[in-house]
């Protein structure tokens, strides 16, 4: 009995090394790909008046979304050093500057870049809001400021090339991302060492461009800049009327029947990068409505893969 005892335990272990050897296997490369959480601010936050911490995380029709932020984070997804590319995207969800889309438009997306070896900083920006902010306007595009600051001073902590660090957004997260390519020459944040604010290329996903009453997403600019801006403020944050030669290299996606966000949007951005000389390519599809993340109604289309050569024609 004692012999068939020990016979069993030694088998168990030899059992239980294989089972852990494999779940090692299994389970490694997801570490690797596994979100680290930073706060966006070491110290104090900018622009930011004292108030009680409201943030709200729920699901919606199975959809992520964070409400009422005012403290801004970074999640980081890294790539495994073997696949690294070098390359590292700051995404900026949507969600008309009332929510963020944190999954499919955030932790879906970062996950889907680490497998092509580029590393993902998704961004959870702050909501224009009175009450948490001295000045609401520029909360969030100084958020994604900050994150791409971030992501160029820690580069080598990260394994990335700070000449290769791209701006992603979608919908009001494109308009925000839009803003930080078209607004840079300007700092809201604090930047001592004069690092550079301008993202190397933009990744544009069905974004708000426009804040013009023909085709703006009105949610997004009353949220943004209030119910009754300026006519000034209206084309400060038009960032179609925003573009210059320095402007970056720019890829956009867009859906016909998008009637939410106007699809003109993106075609008014691609025309003012044309008429600038800076490098585009814009996909318009039939169909996909608004928000669908990276699936496609045509399940024949993958824009990623479209967005993943163009990244790689540029030598992203």
């Amino acid at each position: 009995m004692a012999f068939a005892y020990w016979s069993c335990l030694r088998i168990n272990k030899t059992i239980m090394k294989r089972i852990a050897l494999i779940l090692l296997l299994h389970i490694a490369p997801l570490l690797l790909m596994c979100q680290t959480v930073i706060p966006l601010y070491k110290d104090s936050i900018p622009n930011s008046k004292p108030s009680k911490n409201e943030e709200k995380s729920e699901q919606s029709n199975g959809i992520l979304i964070i409400s009422k932020i005012s403290i801004p984070t970074l999640s980081i997804y890294l790539p495994s050093k073997q696949n690294a590319t070098g390359t590292a995207v700051v995404i900026c969800p949507g969600g008309g500057y009332s929510i963020v889309a944190a999954g499919h438009e955030g932790a879906d997306i970062a996950k889907t870049f680490t497998d092509m070896g580029v590393a993902a900083f998704v961004v959870k920006y702050r909501i224009p809001n009175i009450e948490t902010m001295i000045d609401p306007e520029i909360g969030p595009l100084q958020d994604a400021q900050q994150a791409i600051k971030i992501v160029r001073e820690g580069a080598k902590q990260w394994n990335v090339n700070s000449a290769k660090v791209g701006i992603m957004g979608f919908s009001a997260g494109g308009h925000l991302a839009s803003t930080a390519g078209t607004h840079f020459s300007k700092s809201v944040i604090s930047n001592p060492n004069n690092t550079s604010l301008r993202p190397d290329f933009m990744l544009l996903i069905y974004p708000v461009i426009s804040f013009a009453d023909s085709i703006g997403h009105m949610g997004s600019r009353d949220n943004l800049i209030g119910k009754n801006p300026s006519a000034q403020k209206i084309i400060e944050y038009s960032n179609e009327l925003q573009v210059n030669t320095d402007t970056p290299p720019t890829f956009l996606v867009h859906a016909s029947d998008d009637d939410a966000v106007k699809p003109q949007n993106s075609i008014v951005f691609y025309q003012a990068l044309l008429k600038n000389h800076v490098a585009a390519e814009m996909h318009l599809y039939e169909t996909g409505g608004h928000g669908f993340g990276l699936n496609l109604k045509n399940k024949n289309e993958h824009w990623m893969e479209r967005c993943k050569n163009w990244m790689q024609n540029h030598g992203w």
